[in-house]
């Protein structure tokens, strides 16, 4: 029996997607990464720690993301949001001491532990995204889609959806894509670019994202995929 695809619509107000980012800067990718989708459905599963198994199943299983922006217009730009952490906490109760930054040998850093953040968010946007998934787990992962666990949401948690995630369990991915395309018609819709595991025509970037295990001590290994703009196939 072949892998069937699952096709999840991405759409909210705000999503973040970041691959590399360190704390003070949380930048974000204009596309859905296959860490973020993995984590995603872990959320929706309920499925915490470090989900060694679950994740070496997907590892290899392909993902097709199409990216969607108004028939008119562009895309906002992205938004950036200055944060500082660790402020304003009293030293003296117990509890708001724990939410000051610590050093690694567990001081509070020179100026009180304070620190300043940039977050990157992409604004309005809207994703379609084809998973491939293993078939003794495709049932799984569509009932925990509709009911999840856990809250679902687009990067961080903040990004909350603003419809329906889970659009459908296919065959084939072009079947999953048609439906996809469909989806973006009716809510008028144009496709912007769209993102292929591997090499292809079109411009081929190498990303960090395949997690191989999650928890504390996360790790990840690299992956190439290709972005091909629409302007490209015309």
């Amino acid at each position: 029996m072949s892998n069937p695809f699952i096709l999840l619509w991405l759409e909210a107000p705000l999503q973040s997607w970041g691959a590399d980012s360190r704390f003070g800067r949380r930048d974000t990718l204009d596309f859905p990464t296959k860490s973020g989708l993995l984590g995603l459905l872990c959320c929706a599963l309920g499925a915490g720690g470090e989900q060694r198994e679950l994740l070496a199943e997907m590892a290899p299983l392909r993902q097709t993301v199409l990216a969607f922006q108004r028939e008119r217009g562009e895309r906002p730009p992205l938004l950036r949001d200055f944060q500082m952490v660790g402020s304003g906490y009293n030293k003296k109760e117990p509890w708001e001491s724990l939410l000051i930054p610590r050093k690694s040998n567990g001081d509070i850093a020179v100026g009180g532990g304070t620190k300043m953040t940039y977050r990157y968010y992409l604004q309005e946007a809207a994703f379609a995204a084809a998973v491939q998934v293993p078939a003794a787990r495709a049932g799984e992962f569509a009932e925990a889609l509709k009911a999840p666990v856990w809250d679902i949401y687009f990067g961080r948690k903040c990004c909350a959806p603003t419809d329906l995630v889970f659009r459908g369990c296919f065959d084939s991915e072009a079947e999953a894509l048609d439906a996809a395309s469909s989806i973006a018609h009716e809510k008028r819709l144009a496709e912007a670019f769209r993102v292929l595991d591997g090499v292809h025509e079109g411009e081929v970037v190498a990303l960090n994202d395949v997690p191989v295990q999650f928890g504390p001590k996360k790790k990840y290994r690299q992956r190439r995929v290709t972005i091909i703009h629409k302007n490209d196939e015309e």
